[in-house]
């Protein structure tokens, strides 16, 4: 696997890169990085790219406020930096709603989406109690852990990469720790989402604390070709809590859109 970085308009950015053959773009969650896509970046006959986000992990700052737009712009950069053409595009969580935000503004870039328990078309609302244990998690490493463990990945058994998705996500800009959450209660693309017409595989663990079954339904209503899976005995991260699983899926919803 390839460890590199690049500067991409103008930016530092970070990224991981394994394979070759059809392109395949990892977009990652809020606290997250390049590394929550290890583990899934093996499946054959793919090229598979996973940057750091601008305000995450490894890669250099977002100028201004945090902006999902902004962040899709970003991935389109990259995109065409490293000459990624159609992909595949793949996004957890927040990286969801990028995924969303860049194939609706530039759909000549995606052949299909895979959103993996990801906010709905219509954004997130994060009650405002939550924003002071935010902050509270930027600066304690401790409270991020259990949070981790509890709302996020709860069956996760990889006690090492659990340790390193932690230490990553500490390195995450401190304006995007609230900001983020600001970004996702702004985001609505319910209806350039119903324009978007290449096939959408919507995804989401039963244990998921964050995604409801409701906003998962919501997501595939949005798109004309979207179809839904519930996976049971998993939380917010079956790229982590079970891989080989979410490998399994990806073949088959790739084979069906062939």
């Amino acid at each position: 696997m390839e460890n590199a970085m690049a500067i991409i308009g103008g930016r530092a950015t970070h990224y991981i890169a394994a394979g070759s053959g059809e392109p395949v773009v990892w977009i990652h969650g809020n606290t997250g990085s390049c590394r929550w896509f290890e583990r899934v970046m093996d499946i054959p006959g793919y090229r598979h790219l996973a940057p750091d986000l601008p305000n995450f992990g490894r890669s250099a700052p977002l100028e201004g406020v945090p902006d999902i737009a902004a962040y899709a712009e970003a991935v389109r950069a990259f995109m065409g930096a490293l000459d990624a053409g159609k992909a595949i595009i793949v996004g957890h969580s927040l990286g969801g709603a990028v995924a969303m935000a860049l194939a609706t503004a530039h759909p000549e870039l995606a052949k299909a989406l895979i959103l993996v328990d990801s906010c709905a078309p219509t954004g997130l609302k994060t009650p405002e109690t939550h924003y002071p244990i935010l902050e509270m998690m930027r600066t304690n490493k401790a409270l991020l852990a259990q949070a981790f463990r509890g709302g996020v990945m709860p069956t996760m058994k990889d006690e090492a990469l659990f340790q390193a998705l932690v230490d990553d996500a500490m390195l995450m800009a401190a304006p995007a720790w609230s900001g983020n959450a600001r970004a996702l209660e702004r985001f609505d693309r319910a209806a350039a989402c119903g324009k978007f017409a290449a096939p959408v595989l919507v995804v989401r663990g039963e244990k998921d604390a964050i995604i409801t079954e409701a906003m998962a339904r919501e997501t595939a209503a949005a798109f004309p070709a979207a179809r839904l899976e519930l996976l049971d005995g998993v939380g917010h991260a079956v790229l982590v809590e079970d891989p080989d699983r979410f490998k399994k899926l990806f073949v088959e919803f790739a084979a069906s859109i062939r």
